[in-house]
């Protein structure tokens, strides 16, 4: 079944042109990730979706139903968002029975709910405390337990991680991943980290300036984008783009190379310096100046020395390269 259909849905603020012509379809069960640049719409887009924005032309549909004229409430959408937004006087029981209190569920289902959500969450020994009692990592889950006990059709999160140091972003990602396989709700889901858009989604969606450039599987965005935005915006370190006629006769006005496609090679096609590198420990990262205001990212396995300055030859396996006309479209995916 279809879970969410969007049809050319339109949202402007004045002269500024927030959403354009968006068409997106998602599957029930789908966890869907929307990326993109700050501005481009991410956040107005699930707003829409939850009934917080009303969209200026377009439909949006929820299992087949158009909901454009339905309150927030009876969407049947829970929305956990960056701030975790909770009540700091009440505990994380009186926390997660607020909504389930409106909307006048028994006590037995309360109870039932929030032992159920609570246990998957792990917050059962929490529910007594105080948010102001409790790490991010927890008052996250907390969030996210709001949203559960409601057993929404549809979760949308916009960056809910954001707020979490590194070890607790990896830990809650996975909490949320495995809710995902458990429950099969479908999620749609806003971030600016590549790592939770590739390790999460089953389709990502890249937006630019309101429109969407591209949706699909993220090793498919990752080996097949098509233009030069998606392919730059899509891996970290981002794509490398080399101008100018390194392949004669492929018709390209541009090709890019992802670092870990760049090797070291003494007849290298791309001589130049070495302006800095990155010791990561599994691996390193060298920026190579190749002249004309260009810089090549190179990402080599182990652990290198380099001295700034010292010169460097690199190249690549043409098969690996992706070809883009003078537009930014991509012409062929693989050299042949």
């Amino acid at each position: 079944m279809i879970a969410l259909r969007l049809t050319d849905i339109q949202k402007s603020y004045g002269d500024n042109h927030v959403l354009i012509d968006v068409n997106l379809t998602i599957e029930d069960g789908e966890f869907i990730v929307i990326v993109g640049p700050s501005g481009c719409g991410k956040t107005t887009l699930l707003r829409v979706i939850a009934g917080l924005e009303m969209p200026d032309a377009g439909d949006i549909a929820l299992f087949e139903e158009v909901v454009n004229d339905m309150s927030p409430a009876q969407r049947g959408i829970a929305m956990v968002f960056q701030s975790y937004a909770l009540y700091p006087h009440l505990t994380v029981y009186k926390n997660l029975e607020f909504a389930l209190d409106l909307a006048g569920l028994t006590r037995d289902e309360i109870n039932q709910r929030i032992t159920d959500v609570a246990g998957i969450l792990s917050l059962t020994d929490y529910l007594d405390r105080k948010p102001s009692e409790l790490s991010g990592g927890q008052r996250q889950r907390v969030a996210l337990g709001r949203a559960l006990v409601r057993k929404p059709r549809m979760f949308l999160f916009d960056e809910p991680l954001s707020n979490l140091d590194a070890g607790l972003r990896m830990n809650t990602r996975i909490e949320i991943a495995d809710l995902h396989r458990t429950l099969r709700t479908p999620i749609i889901y806003v971030t600016h980290d590549q790592t939770e858009a590739m390790t999460l989604a089953d389709r990502i969606v890249v937006m630019r300036e309101g429109r969407i450039e591209q949706v699909g599987a993220p090793l498919d965005l990752y080996n097949t984008p098509n233009n030069r935005f998606v392919a730059g915006f899509i891996g970290s370190p981002a794509m490398n783009f080399i101008d100018g006629d390194l392949l004669p006769g492929s018709g390209a006005a541009s090709i890019g190379v992802r670092p870990e496609h760049l090797h070291l090679a003494d007849n290298g096609r791309l001589p130049g310096k070495v302006l800095h590198h990155e010791r990561l420990g599994t691996d390193t990262h060298v920026i190579v100046d190749i002249g004309a205001d260009s810089n090549l990212t190179v990402r080599l396995v182990g652990q290198w020395e380099f001295e700034r300055g010292a010169p460097i030859k690199l190249d690549f396996d043409d098969e690996m390269a992706v070809l883009f006309d003078a537009q930014g479209d991509r012409i062929q995916v693989h050299l042949t």
